[in-house]
């Protein structure tokens, strides 16, 4: 639980601002090394006994998505200003375990080719760093969140040791798609789950609510709260309901002082610590540094390169659907248990069985995954609410119309524009009168490309199966994954990044950034073991430098 003294500590080693997965794990991970460390959480700490209640919300028509974990109102304000509407708000919370609370919980690692575009493809940019850096991080992160995978996937890049727990088995939908796959040459493999397939840190095996996003009721999935939990216990100290105003640095400009928070009673203060780590997301991290203005940063923190919240990346779905002449038992498993990389490096790839390649080189398509859909097709929940009929006459039409939908997704990396940002609104405040934050997105052509690329290759393998397709999202239609990612990228120059490979702001001595905002690319893959490899790494050198 938070701690309900929210005044602050005397001066500590460490001020964590943010506690979903980054900032928990750097929490956790230095208090357990004996460093005083404190939480600044804006959001507050949900009750675990609530989520129940939050299920319903999630189920029943009488209750708004965003209703479920709180979102919304002045405190949640944004604006959204680029070539397309971006919905914020419909996939994050703010809270202690932050959007984790209600994440799909699919935790991929990056592939190789993914810190390594320029050098390899001629596009975006390098990272500082490569998977063998990360290579390490990511079996630890694999640890710390409870993943259940299977070394059966032949496109992911090398491991050193088996996933902590089983797979999950393939479910009956993805037995449907099998046959045609192997009939077109498509490989099909497992997904990493970072929920339990047997009980795992104290908590349950996976019982099959199906609600996993926006809500698991039985702790199985992963979130950050665990680790939370962990770090109180290792002697964190966490603090909730208190949004972080502004970062305050010396009269030098060369190290941060103080963390200004505002608390539930009206009250202003101050947090001092040796070490400041910023791990607000995406979007507030940027956020926080440009509210933080001063004469020696008039743009804002650690921007003297002008890129903090530029070059925003997102994932874009892409999904074709429709029905079958059989059973397909949709929507029994709430989760995905089978996926293919085989399009991933090279989108354009085709196969000998039935795949025709795409035209154009491998520079002109972006990653892609793609998704065997286990939950197709609306609910019998929403047929019901949809329909005209009563008593026997909708029970008969349930019976009849329902559970014969079967349907394909898929994520499309983005490439990384300076145009996409995160910035400032100052036409509209939140609840205490700071400008909220500006979403500037809008798609790219490789990105579009490779969405139209993902989409004829699940007819493809639908139309082996003999559906008939009804709907499908692509270029002209698709929306965000709610991945943010690159707003503070990393690199090695200080005019073209914020943060070092060590993910230290250049700016200033003691202020670090984890979390997806120092991602150079964003790859295709659902980027949470990705940040919490990264900040298990940032606490790594945090410790180094205390």
């Amino acid at each position: 639980m938070a701690d309900r003294d929210r005044t602050p500590s005397e001066r500590v080693d460490v001020c964590v601002v943010g506690a979903g997965p980054a900032g928990a794990l750097v929490a956790h991970t230095l208090a357990e090394r004996g460093h005083d460390v404190v939480v600044l959480e804006a959001g507050e700490r949900f009750d675990a006994d609530e989520r129940l209640e939050r299920m319903e919300r999630a189920i029943r028509p009488a209750h708004g998505p965003l209703s479920v974990w709180n979102m919304g109102g002045e405190r949640d304000a944004y604006s959204s200003t680029g070539e397309r509407f971006y919905p914020l708000n419909r996939a994050r919370v703010k809270g202690v375990g932050g959007t984790t609370l209600h994440w799909q919980g699919m935790v991929m690692r990056l592939h190789e080719g993914d810190f390594e575009t320029r050098s390899r493809y001629g596009v975006a940019s390098d990272w500082p760093i490569d998977y063998e850096d990360l290579r390490p991080y990511y079996a630890r992160a694999e640890e710390a969140l409870g993943v259940a995978g299977a070394s059966d996937n032949p496109f992911a890049p090398p491991r050193e040791r088996p996933h902590p727990m089983p797979a999950f088995p393939p479910s009956y939908s993805d037995s449907i798609f099998a046959d045609a796959c192997e009939r077109l040459g498509v490989a099909m493999h497992s997904v990493p789950n970072a929920r339990n397939s047997e009980p795992y840190d104290g908590e349950s095996q996976c019982v099959g609510y199906g609600t996993c996003k926006p809500v698991c009721p039985s702790g199985a999935k992963y979130d950050a709260t665990r680790t939370v939990d962990d770090a109180r216990e290792a002697g964190a100290r966490i603090l909730d309901r208190v949004p972080v105003q502004r970062l305050e640095h010396d009269r030098a400009g060369e190290t941060v002082e103080a963390a200004v928070y505002a608390t539930p009673d009206g009250e202003t203060h101050r947090q001092t610590a040796r070490q400041f780590v910023v791990a607000c997301g995406g979007v507030e991290t940027p956020r926080l540094l440009l509210l933080s203005t001063s004469d020696a940063y008039p743009d804002g923190l650690a921007n003297s390169s002008g890129l903090v919240g530029k070059y925003l990346m997102d994932h874009l779905f892409a999904g074709t659907g429709g029905v079958v002449d059989e059973r397909t038992r949709q929507n029994h498993v709430g989760f995905l248990t089978s996926e293919t990389h085989q399009f991933y490096d090279d989108p354009t790839e085709g196969t000998e069985e039935g795949i025709p390649r795409a035209e154009g080189d491998r520079a002109a398509f972006t990653p892609l995954k793609l998704e065997f859909f286990n939950y197709a097709g609306p609910s019998p929940v929403e047929m019901a609410l949809g329909s005209e009929e009563f008593g026997d006459d909708l029970l008969a039409s349930l019976r009849d119309g329902y559970g014969n939908s079967i349907a394909m997704g898929g994520l499309v990396g983005q490439r990384p524009r300076k145009g996409n940002y995160v910035g400032l609104d100052p036409s509209t405040t939140d609840d205490h009168g700071n400008p909220v934050p500006e979403i500037n997105w809008g798609i790219d052509e490789a990105t579009e490309r490779s969405l139209r690329r993902a989409n004829e290759i699940q007819e493809a393998i639908l139309s082996e199966l003999g559906v008939e397709i009804t709907w499908q999202v692509g270029p002209e239609a698709t929306g965000p994954a709610f991945h943010h990612m690159g707003t503070t990228r990393m690199g090695t120059d200080p005019d073209e990044s914020v943060v070092s490979p060590r993910m230290r702001t250049h700016d200033l001595d003691n202020l670090w950034i984890a979390g997806s905002s120092v991602f150079v690319t964003g790859g295709a893959m659902n980027p949470t073991l990705t940040i919490a490899a990264l900040a298990l790494k940032v606490a790594d050198h945090v410790d180094e430098v205390l």
